[in-house]
């Protein structure tokens, strides 16, 4: 990455141009000095104290990251909606985990991306930002470096990524609008589900009733905390639990998975600060739902 320094920052150490300017974090900038990276300064390298002045063309070179022994490349057909330099999104089928496990511990998105960089020389491993249940369908945002990941992390923390889902659940939601502000836990004797619990986290889910009949009602959600299983568990709770969804006590009868797919994704690009905006068409198998509901 490369800038050039601008009047106002004349004078200022690399050190702290990249910290105040750009959002590198002292970890950040101990890898570019330590674990291989370079700092060079109208083609000279240079130190962190080295100090700027007006026109001066500055890069940085991120070290090459270490591939977990968890993750392999596995070549699979990966639905890349948007990439550049610092990030890619990924509109993600159901029933494709985000990482491996030991149950799923080759087909899965991290290890699809992996084999995509290294066709495609890409010195990085997989920074996931934000993460979808093994059976929710629809946009994801990866980080390809670990500064992209560190600043999205920040933006992230700080409510500034913002997701909507579509969500089917069973019955019909009373209120048009609403928010649930309950927390979650870990359910004692589980190491999957979740439920609400005082002891928990704070989770806060807002949603806006689309249509509904008897048996079904869609909602659009939106998140402001991101807890595992946080729509799931917060409309089971409510006694809505999500079409599809067995593990929360949802019918299986007219749809195999969650009937939740993330289907907006907005947030400023972790660099250049551009809003960036991704929509997603819902899936054929919860569109019939919707159409159903709708006959």
């Amino acid at each position: 990455m490369r800038w050039q320094i601008d009047e106002q920052y004349s004078g200022l150490v690399i050190r702290d141009y990249l910290q105040k300017v750009h959002g590198f974090s002292r970890s950040i900038l101990k890898a570019v000095k330590f674990d291989g990276g370079e700092i060079t300064v109208n083609g000279r390298r240079q130190t962190v104290r080295f100090v700027l002045s007006a026109g001066d063309e500055l890069e940085i070179s991120l070290p090459r990251e270490v591939v977990g022994e968890n993750l392999q490349p596995i070549e699979m057909d990966i639905a890349i909606i948007y990439e550049d330099e610092d990030i890619i999104v990924v509109d993600k089928p159901a029933g494709t985990p985000v990482m491996p496990s030991v149950n799923h511990p080759k087909y899965s998105i991290a290890n699809g991306l992996l084999a995509y960089y290294q066709k495609n020389d890409i010195p990085y491993t997989i920074h996931v930002v934000t993460r979808l249940d093994r059976d929710t369908s629809g946009l994801m945002l990866i980080a390809k470096h670990r500064l992209s990941h560190s600043l999205l992390a920040v933006s992230q923390k700080t409510g500034k990524v913002h997701r909507r889902y579509c969500a089917v659940v069973e019955g019909l939601l009373e209120r048009k609008e609403g928010t649930i502000d309950l927390p979650i836990d870990r359910k004692k004797g589980s190491i999957i589900e979740r439920t609400v619990a005082p002891e928990g986290k704070r989770a806060v889910t807002h949603y806006r009733l689309l249509s509904s009949h008897e048996q079904h009602s869609l909602a659009e959600v939106k998140l402001e905390t991101g807890r595992t299983h946080q729509i799931r568990v917060h409309f089971a709770h409510l006694g809505h639990p999500l079409a599809g969804d067995d593990l929360y006590g949802g019918s299986t009868g007219l749809i195999g998975r969650q009937a939740l797919h993330c289907h907006q994704l907005v947030f400023n690009h972790p660099l250049t600060q551009e809003e960036l905006s991704f929509t997603s068409m819902i899936p054929e198998e919860i569109a019939m739902l919707v159409n159903r509901q709708n006959s």
